[in-house]
């Protein structure tokens, strides 16, 4: 069987299994704060994925992305002296170089099987596993507190390091709050039928972003 955890050595990364499965995206019309772009949808995920069990850290994205021939700063926080919490100024192009230069590290170690690669997750992908099973607009229930996540109301002003509020069923941390979360896929409005491993569309002007941050609302 697939090992249910997986670690990226060159950073000390913990990745945990996401099996294949069936989850409704989207949020019902009748759920406070749904959005038109939301349509509620059947996805079907037939191939597991490993994803980040924590945000990338600034130390992660320091020991990957110290020189690079990209003219990119390796420490591109707002808090460059809180290496555990999430790098949080990169932009979507950023995350390419940074995974590029991740999977030819692994690779080089002899560390990535073939056919396999680090990458952002779609869309469907990160909602499956930030719903870990659960069918609430948050992974834990109805409602959003200080004591669930780091948002603007936890009034810390900045990121905290990761993995302080307890994780969801799946084991995943941090999907609501301290953070925006990039995704693979162009933002887009969802299809009202069911998908089978979407990749959201071909094109777009900006990519999606998921999961709120210190800062939001």
């Amino acid at each position: 069987g697939t090992p249910t955890n997986h670690t990226v050595a060159s950073i000390n990364m913990d990745m945990i299994f996401c099996p294949p499965g069936t989850f409704t995206m989207g949020s019902p019309v009748t759920e406070s704060g749904s959005a038109t772009d939301e349509t509620q949808h059947q996805v079907t995920i037939t191939n597991g994925f490993y994803l980040g069990k924590y945000e990338l850290t600034q130390a992660q994205y320091q020991a990957v992305m110290t020189g690079n021939t990209d003219g990119l700063s390796p420490t591109p926080s707002n808090w460059s002296n809180k290496p555990n919490s999430p790098v949080e100024t990169v932009n979507w192009s950023d995350t390419q170089v940074f995974l590029a230069r991740l999977n030819a590290t692994e690779q080089a170690a002899g560390r990535l099987p073939v056919g396999w690669s680090y990458v952002l997750p779609t869309e469907a992908e990160w909602e499956y596993a930030c719903r870990a099973g659960t069918t609430s607009p948050y992974s834990w229930g109805n409602d959003i507190n200080s004591s669930r996540a780091s948002y603007a109301a936890s009034g810390f002003g900045q990121t905290l390091d990761v993995g302080q509020y307890a994780p969801n069923p799946w084991g995943f941390s941090d999907m609501h709050g301290n953070v925006w979360e990039w995704v693979r896929d162009w933002k887009a409005t969802y299809p009202d039928g069911a998908l089978t491993d979407p990749e959201g569309p071909a094109s777009g002007s900006t990519r999606g972003l998921r999961g709120g941050s210190y800062s939001d609302p």
